[in-house]
């Protein structure tokens, strides 16, 4: 035989596409040709997979050997189809019998020793092979576990090509990796926890209603006054992921290559902190090829950005719309890509360059100074914060405060009651939180009584709202009124909805 056929995958960011390597060995001129719209790097494979067949101890005639990786249409990237190509090859030297790979998907790099080397997408590849009733993978071993999150599929781990080789032509038996047994992390994997801030008890409140509801915060105020340590934590608060969220993720962080080989299986939410020199590249994703950025790799948790007026003032617009939509579409000419980015926005900020302002007995810095410091964040942006709390310089006496605050757990328990509730009013509608209600959702859901709307219409006119802001009050006052366990929004909930307001006023002036 001399033809054969391998089937194959690819990533094209979050899409999987099925790749088919088809080889043919003949009589003629020695050459090794590859062909099917290929990258520099699937090239150079064919240096590799001829190296490496040759040190498994398998023999590699001298023979007319092309290569192609159909579709031609689609552009093929990554390292990942080494080990299908070298199969091929074997299956068309009469090596190995056609019936070895039939219903089996095959993926992995090539050392030049036969080593079959670690290749990122497994995840989502294996997900999407026992969806076409694809009945097993061949992948690297140390992907292996990774793999075998799937189930319903045989996910065969290897090390080497000759061991793969001897696999396929039955000398050995490997046996598929097994389903992992998958707990819930809980409280005890968090080794931060809100008992370790002292004071700050509207900070902290803030930060439970922007967790219960799916709400954007803003923290400002003088430096040390305990912004970033609170951020840090708001990840021990957050709802433990259910599995469908803990794949969701985890096929993300796989594309990327970023998974640990022992424990792929992510069940913390994701807390990404990003330095204020970041590009828009590295923050919503892009490039040549586009992949995820820091939004998506914080899709279910946490982006942190401090020290916010610092950061580049294009970087922060491109933020509006997936923090509205909860996903970026990065569009080029071969098409337009779509990534989640369903994450809570944390960011903290100094209110002037050298952080006392508004208190002027300390303020160094002139008018102008403040001005063109807080000009940097736009009113578009600061409309898509629904929650904006100051945290004030700490007293002496807060920090000599011991085993009086609250802990994380004792926190949790409450976000956790909100977003059953959440969870039961909005079930089978695709909304997961207050914070993604659409304008119709939030007519709906908000109702005010009288005597709110009256509350509402004032805060309306004297804070200058916008109709964005407007419904973002609303659905605010809804997460309180969940944490209060009422069904009615009540005056009070409104209230401390519209306080999370006026700081614009305050800082901004609009």
């Amino acid at each position: 035989m001399s033809f054969s056929t391998v089937l194959s995958a690819s990533m094209l960011c979050l899409n999987v596409e099925f790749i088919h390597v088809e080889a043919d060995v003949s009589n003629g001129l020695p050459a090794f040709q590859m062909v099917g719209y290929l990258s520099s790097e699937v090239k150079e494979a064919a240096e590799r997979v001829r190296t490496a067949i040759r040190n498994s101890g398998l023999d590699f005639p001298a023979k007319k050997t092309v290569i192609n990786l159909a579709p031609a249409t689609m552009k093929k990237r990554g390292a990942a189809f080494d080990l299908p190509i070298a199969v091929s090859i074997l299956l068309s030297l009469g090596r190995l019998d056609t019936e070895a790979v039939r219903s089996m998907l095959i993926l992995g790099e090539l050392s030049l020793d036969g080593k079959v080397r670690k290749v990122p997408g497994i995840l989502p590849i294996v997900a999407e092979a026992r969806a076409a009733g694809i009945h097993a993978c061949m992948v690297p071993r140390v992907n292996a576990a990774e793999g075998a999150l799937v189930e319903g599929i045989d996910v065969i781990g290897v090390e080497s090509l000759e061991e793969a080789y001897r696999y396929l032509s039955g000398k050995v038996q490997i046996t598929p990796e097994p389903y992992p047994e998958v707990k819930q992390q809980g409280e005890a994997a968090h080794s931060l926890d809100y008992g370790d801030i002292c004071g700050q008890a509207a900070v902290k409140r803030a930060a439970e209603v922007a967790v219960a509801g799916g709400h954007n915060l803003l923290l400002i105020g003088p430096p040390g006054s305990g912004k970033s340590m609170t951020a840090q934590r708001i990840p021990t608060i957050f709802p433990d992921m259910t599995l469908e969220e803990s794949m969701e993720v985890t096929k993300i962080y796989s594309i990327l290559g970023m998974l640990d080989s022992e424990r792929p299986l992510i069940q913390s939410r994701p807390f990404r902190s990003v330095h204020h020199t970041a590009t828009k590249t590295a923050l919503v994703g892009g490039g040549k090829v586009p992949v995820p950025g820091e939004i998506s790799l914080a899709h279910g948790g946490v982006l942190f950005l401090d020290e916010l007026p610092e950061f580049q003032k294009n970087v922060l617009e491109v933020l509006r719309q997936p923090l509205e939509d909860h996903q970026v579409r990065i569009t080029r000419s071969q098409g337009s890509y779509l990534f989640p980015a369903n994450f809570t926005l944390v960011a903290a900020m100094n209110p002037c360059p050298c952080g006392c302002y508004p208190d002027m007995n300390r303020c160094t810095c002139t008018p102008g100074q403040i001005q063109h410091y807080l000009g940097k964040l736009s009113q578009p942006f600061l409309d898509r914060m629904d929650i904006c709390v100051e945290a004030p310089r700490v007293e002496y006496e807060s920090l000599r405060t011991k085993g009086q605050e609250e802990t994380s757990a004792q926190v949790r328990e409450r976000v956790c009651r909100a977003r059953e509730v959440q969870n039961r009013r909005y079930r089978g509608t695709g909304i997961l939180t207050n914070a993604m209600l659409g304008v119709r959702e939030t007519n709906q859901w908000c109702m005010l009584g009288k005597a709110e709307e009256t509350l509402m219409k004032q805060a309306f006119s004297r804070l200058g709202l916008t109709a964005r802001t407007y419904h973002k009050i609303l659905k605010v006052a809804r997460t309180i009124a969940d944490l209060d366990g009422e069904e009615q929004i009540r005056e009070k909930h409104l209230k401390e909805a519209v306080g999370y307001r006026t700081f614009d006023k305050k800082y901004w002036g609009r």
